[in-house]
């Protein structure tokens, strides 16, 4: 059974049911869920944009308390800055997870090599397993 579950959210609609989906594992009563949100900062980003993100952070906040609501146990939360990717397998590390459980909204094509996919970077570093819940 997995015991460290890190479960990456953002404010898309997709977070709903990356969080449903987790409601719906079977857990240990023992097991711990930590949900992530990052921020990404662009490599061009200016000071303004960073004062956007700072303001929008109590918001991220509301959302992941009321992600955390829904859950069936106990779980944390963290927030954190820069790559998406990068920031969740770093995560997972941190926190020595056995499973990373991330959204995909489904982009190919030239969408794919524009946006990128998160998911898909998860998917090929991660330390541990990856549950990739599909838009």
């Amino acid at each position: 059974m997995f015991q460290t579950i890190l479960v990456a959210v953002d404010s898309s609609d997709l977070s709903h049911r990356v969080v449903a989906t987790i409601q719906h594992l079977p857990l240990t009563a023992s097991a711990k869920i930590i949900l992530a949100h990052v921020v990404s900062l662009d490599s061009q980003a200016t000071v303004a944009a960073d004062r956007h993100h700072q303001a929008n952070y109590g918001q991220i906040e509301q959302q992941l308390e009321s992600y955390r609501n829904q859950l069936p146990r106990p779980c944390q939360w963290e927030i954190a800055t820069g790559d998406p990717a990068d920031e969740i397998i770093r995560l997972a590390k941190v926190y020595k997870a056995d499973l990373l459980v991330v959204g995909s909204r489904g982009l190919t094509g030239v969408e794919k090599i524009i946006a990128g996919s998160v998911s898909s970077l998860v998917v090929e570093n991660s330390p541990c397993s990856v549950l990739v819940v599909k838009f």
